[in-house]
């Protein structure tokens, strides 16, 4: 199908989550926006992820709320009556996206390639982006914007916070103070380091002047592990999770002088701050889901795992199965990623 892009006026990008992939979204939504910039920009969004974003500029916000069901469809439906935009991103390779799809009238309708188009998605789509072979999910995302004509790909962050979130992070944190914020948990409990190991890390970034906090959300799983890591702390660790909205964390990541994280979504919104991030990393692939500036910085085991696991050739990004494989990560090779960001 040939397109006249420059000539769009209107587009609707889907994506619904998660954290992590909604910041990498940003970049490519800004790097549109900087080719496009008189385009109207409807981002059809989840819930919680809104919370994040909903201050981005020249983007307007339709959010889909997962816990209602199917009754979800309906109201996106009603949300988006009358409007035909010129191009559809679908941008989530899940069941959900693909019906929340049909709520949502579009001329152009791009989709991934086929080897990524699965849950459906390409029944839904009648324009794919070109195919590649061992694509980082922003990069991946990027092929999104050059399929539309947008020609700078480099990824750049814009993402506001409120002034009172600023001043937040700014009394938390004083300007030049060198802090380490790890953010211990990821949204499966098996992905998470050891406590204690976390803890033995923590002691040695207070021997070496860091303040060290603690950060992430309410669940009782984050709870219980930064309890279980300050336990095992023999020096001070501050806790602040449960603490912050989304955007205030946002604004404590930006000023933290390193983060430390597993596969979880603080980790890219590090990223979107400039904050370097040491990843930790056994359960996926760092090269497709690892924080995007900081992939030197990553304590990875993932390739001595897949290889126990699965039989070459290895389909890029596969996952590695299996409790007890964050054991892997040692202490040691933590603390030699920190000393070399010193």
């Amino acid at each position: 199908m040939k397109a006249d892009y420059a000539s769009m006026t209107s587009l609707c990008l889907l994506r619904l989550s998660a954290i992590g992939d909604v910041c990498h979204a940003v970049a490519m939504v800004q790097a549109i926006q900087k080719q496009y910039p008189q385009l109207h920009i409807t981002w059809v969004i989840g819930k919680v992820e809104y919370q994040l974003l909903k201050h981005l500029p020249g983007v307007q916000f339709v959010i889909f709320d997962k816990s209602q069901g199917w009754r979800s469809y309906a109201a996106l439906r009603k949300s988006l009556a009358g409007q035909k935009f010129d191009v559809l991103l679908h941008m989530q390779v899940a069941l959900r996206a693909t019906i929340a799809s049909l709520m949502i009238s579009a001329k152009i309708r791009i989709g991934f390639d086929k080897a990524r188009a699965k849950e459906g998605q390409w029944l839904v789509t009648n324009k794919a982006v070109e195919p590649l072979a061992t694509p980082h999910v922003l990069e991946g995302f990027m092929g999104f914007a050059k399929t539309i004509g947008v020609k700078d790909l480099t990824p750049c962050w814009n993402i506001p916070v409120p002034d009172s979130d600023t001043q937040f992070a700014n009394e938390l944190i004083a300007e030049g103070e060198k802090v380490l914020v790890i953010c211990p948990a990821a949204s499966k409990a098996e992905r998470n380091w050891l406590p204690e190991r976390y803890a033995a890390v923590a002691d040695y970034a207070v021997s070496k002047g860091y303040r060290v906090l603690l950060c992430g959300g309410p669940s009782q799983l984050e709870v219980e592990l930064a309890k279980q890591i300050t336990g095992f702390a023999t020096q001070q660790i501050e806790s602040f999770i449960g603490k912050t909205s989304l955007t205030q964390l946002l604004a404590v990541l930006k000023n933290a002088s390193v983060v430390i994280a597993p596969d979880t979504g603080p980790a890219h919104m590090a990223v979107t701050q400039g904050t370097p991030v040491i990843g930790l990393y056994a359960h996926s692939n760092p090269g497709r889901t690892g924080p995007y500036n900081s992939l030197d910085n990553v304590v990875s085991v993932y390739d001595e795992v897949i290889l126990e696991q699965k039989s070459a050739p290895i389909k890029w990004g596969t996952r590695a199965k299996g409790e007890g494989l964050m054991t892997r990560i040692a202490v040691e090779s933590v603390i030699e990623k920190l000393t070399l960001l010193e």
